[in-house]
């Protein structure tokens, strides 16, 4: 889509910044370390603005040269914003940042969609944060848009996992074909279809992965952790009859 738009005004008309939000790194990934972040994607645009430069200069001249605070930040976030026609904001795996960060990032993000309507926010997450989605962007327009893989998708993905699998003894033919057959059957039953929100103008779109993929990612691996095809047998069967990982 973003690509398309881009196409459509010319690069030098939409400028689109993003932040990858990584669960390793989640205590660094703070509002002001985001904001900064987007920030800098921005002003390497081109010509750095004098606010932006002028605020930098001020922060180095401090005692100790604490460095940018996050008002600041924002505000020069906001005043990039208004030099540009149109900027998406893209944050990926925002159920990732540490909720003690995520309050404070989408509060600042609602901020800036009031006072700059040419703006977009594109986030991606897991189902759980559609609330706090809902409450931040209540008077925003909002699309949802739910992502699962297909069932050719998680059998393909399957099927590499079974050919790295080093244990050959403890697999067989007939398991081989149960695996491929019984796993998806069974996550299908486990998952819950996400729901979409139709919408005639796009001002904050929401991808959700739903559970499916995980599920069957976390069955696979107890599967073939077992070292005998009895063992890997009977991990299958709990899994199938909801004795295992059922609340995952």
């Amino acid at each position: 889509m973003i690509e398309r738009l881009r196409d459509e005004a010319g690069e030098e008309d939409i400028a689109v910044v993003g932040f990858y939000c990584d669960f390793r790194n989640q205590d660094e990934q703070t509002a002001a370390h985001i904001f900064g972040a987007v920030l800098k994607q921005m002003v390497s645009r081109g010509e750095i603005l004098e606010h932006v430069r002028t605020e930098f200069e001020n922060a180095k001249q401090d005692l100790g040269g604490r460095g940018l605070r996050l008002p600041d930040l924002v505000q020069m976030v906001k005043w990039a914003v208004d030099t540009l026609p149109q900027v998406f904001i893209c944050i990926d795996a925002l159920d990732e940042c540490l909720p003690k960060y995520l309050l404070e990032l989408l509060g600042l993000l609602g901020d800036i969609l009031q006072e700059s309507p040419r703006t977009r926010i594109f986030v991606t997450g897991r189902p759980y944060i559609e609330v706090e989605i809902v409450r931040h962007f209540a008077a925003t327009i909002i699309t949802l848009v739910p992502i699962s893989p297909s069932a050719h998708e998680i059998r393909r993905y399957l099927e590499k996992k079974l050919e790295m699998d080093t244990m050959c003894d403890a697999m067989s033919d007939d398991l081989w074909v149960d695996m491929l057959r019984i796993i998806p059957e069974r996550i299908s039953e486990m998952c819950e279809e996400a729901s979409t929100v139709p919408t005639p103008c796009l001002i904050l779109c929401w991808l959700t992965m739903v559970c499916r993929f995980l599920l069957v990612s976390l069955n696979i691996d107890a599967i073939l952790g077992e070292a005998t095809i009895f063992d890997r047998r009977q991990k299958l069967n709990e899994m199938t009859k909801g004795n295992y990982l059922e609340d995952a």
